[in-house]
């Protein structure tokens, strides 16, 4: 069934140098129990992206349409997407030591989510907090509770964070970067209990993320986004095994491979695109290696939609019989 659904969402932003286009005309849809990949570089517009379906952007031009088990959230009222921010829908943002709030416990910060969705006592509250501390595999829960967030480790912070997110049994996570500057044993201690996570309650999960060993490791599904446009979309096999557009491949080559020792890594060449000024047609196109050898009209003209290339398959590219 499908939980989140996400149509031709644009983000922009008024700045003194002009408009910034984030997001350009996204799609896609979780389901529960699913857990969805958002690949790309920093200024993708990941984030954005994900900050656009809470409800979360200040001074922001969001447009398209963002339904929550079918109801629409662009434009409803912020006190009703209020109301669901944080009770079904939740994130873990990226640096817990600067989300969580350094003068209050990790147990008062939690209990105090749960209060206010429940209206419940602080007793009740309080018993949440230790219950989902220790769901989440925290040692010793009712001594942590009382302890302050510079008292946890960064892996111990970033469950609590997640504790956080799932102290009101919300349908939907969003995890923006939960691994980052974690060690590889912490790292795949939180993202197997994401997993875990997402099995026993049926969780519909976004991950976003620009490591591709995290996204093969728990996600059923990826988007690939490339200068605030969805580039490639497919089932994480699939996207790993036969990747259809010069942006996936030229992340999957850039990664170290067991089977490829001594051998060079092929970094893809130039920089991302400025979002005020960005190239014409596909925002790829001065980078890409196909382009490079074999130039078409088309990567400069406009830019290529998200098209099916095969079943459950899309990318967005003007070569798709060289790319094939």
């Amino acid at each position: 069934m499908t939980l989140l659904e996400v149509r031709d969402l644009a983000v922009e932003f008024n700045t003194p140098d002009g408009v910034v286009k984030a997001v350009k005309g996204v799609d896609f849809s979780v389901d529960r129990g699913q857990v969805l990949g958002l690949v790309g570089e920093s200024g993708s517009g990941k984030s954005v992206t994900s900050l656009a379906v809470m409800g979360l952007h200040r001074g922001a031009k969001v447009t398209g349409s963002v339904k929550f088990d079918g109801t629409e959230l662009i434009g409803a009222a912020p006190e009703a997407v209020r109301k669901l921010r944080g009770r079904r829908m939740a994130m873990v943002f990226q640096d817990a030591l600067t989300s969580l709030h350094p003068y209050f416990t990790v147990g008062d910060q939690i209990a105090e989510a749960h209060r206010e969705h429940f209206g419940s006592s602080r007793k009740t509250a309080w018993a949440r907090a230790v219950e989902v501390l220790g769901d989440v595999g925290i040692p010793e829960p009712a001594r942590r509770a009382g302890e302050y967030p510079h008292q946890f480790s960064g892996g111990m912070r970033q469950r609590a964070m997640i504790a956080l997110a799932l102290a009101c049994e919300p349908d939907l996570v969003i995890a923006d970067e939960p691994t980052t500057a974690l060690d590889v044993t912490v790292q795949a201690q939180v993202l197997d209990l994401l997993v875990k996570l997402k099995d026993d309650r049926g969780l519909g999960i976004i991950m976003i993320t620009h490591d591709l060993g995290v996204i093969a490791r728990i996600a059923d599904e990826v988007l690939v986004m490339y200068g605030g446009s969805a580039v490639e979309q497919a089932g994480a096999d699939t996207l790993f095994t036969a990747p259809r557009h010069p942006y996936t491949r030229g992340l999957l080559d850039s990664l170290p491979r067991l089977d490829s020792a001594g051998e060079e890594l092929h970094a893809i060449p130039g920089s991302p695109p400025s979002l005020l000024a960005p190239p014409p047609g596909c925002a790829f196109h001065p980078r890409c290696a196909v382009y490079a050898t074999t130039p078409h009209q088309g990567c400069t003209a406009q830019r290529p939609p998200l098209v099916a290339v095969a079943t459950a398959h899309r990318s967005a590219c003007s070569h798709p019989e060289v790319t094939g």
